[in-house]
């Protein structure tokens, strides 16, 4: 124990370069020191991305994978310096662990960064502005069409999920559940069979009805002016329209 401290307190007095040294020759404890020492690089670019859902401290864990496997294959003969090669392995790791685990449902690796990017620059925006951004203002920031801002968006909205059985109101252990709230019963279908149903309605009117009937709807006319142009007096116009509209009305409920 008394050998493995003095080795430790020596490493803290070398430099990277010769830390390294010592590292290729299989020295365990310069490794450690290698990795003790980039820590906080690690963390800072963790917290990087605190804005999202994942907890910090897993962050910080991936992002310390990531160091180790820098610290292992760093080549000084390709990169003289040693966080510009730890920089991009540690978030690599970082953005492989979003990819891999932190989406609800599978999403393109492109398309993940750029939701990254946009929620990014939607922060710096909030913080400047004082307010939640635009899309456009967003899309003016990044330089993008609007069209991609939008679908960036909408991409991160599907980073996380909740569980249809999941309670709508947290403090109550029984109840109504996500699942309830969302199902209803959907109108079209019978407000499709009542429009076929009012257009045969329609087709069986005599041409007279329906000409009165688009006089009066259609080009808004007073029942005044509709009798002057098909001949009839004002009562019987009136007549024909309250029949009209019977039958219509009438066709559409029995559907």
């Amino acid at each position: 124990m008394a050998i493995n401290t003095r080795v430790r307190a020596r490493s803290k007095r070398l430099t990277d370069e010769q830390l390294f040294a010592v590292h290729r020759r299989g020295e365990a404890v310069a490794r450690e020191a290698l990795i003790e020492r980039f820590l906080p690089l690690a963390r800072r670019l963790a917290l990087r991305y605190s804005y999202t859902d994942e907890p910090p401290e897993d962050l910080v864990q991936v992002a310390c994978i990531g160091l180790v496997k820098a610290v292992d294959r760093y080549d000084p003969a390709r990169s003289p310096r040693f966080a510009a090669f730890a920089v991009p392995t540690i978030v690599g790791e970082l953005k492989r662990h979003f990819r891999d685990t932190g989406w609800s449902v599978h999403v393109p690796r492109a398309l993940q960064e750029r939701a990254l990017e946009v929620s990014r620059e939607g922060d710096r925006l909030a913080r400047s502005l004082g307010r939640s951004p635009t899309l456009r203002e967003l899309a003016v920031a990044l330089d993008w069409p609007y069209e991609r801002v939008l679908e960036a968006t909408e991409v991160g909205l599907s980073y996380s999920s909740a569980s249809l059985d999941a309670p709508l109101a947290r403090e109550r252990e029984e109840g109504a559940t996500l699942g309830d709230s969302l199902g209803r019963e959907d109108d079209g279908f019978s407000l499709a069979e009542s429009r076929e149903a009012v257009s045969e309605a329609w087709s069986r009117l005599p041409e007279l009805e329906r000409r009165i009937l688009v006089l009066r709807f259609r080009h808004d006319l007073p029942q005044r002016r509709i009798a002057e142009l098909v001949g009839y007096s004002q009562m019987h116009v009136s007549r024909l329209l309250h029949r009209s509209l019977e039958k219509l009305l009438a066709a559409a409920e029995v559907r």
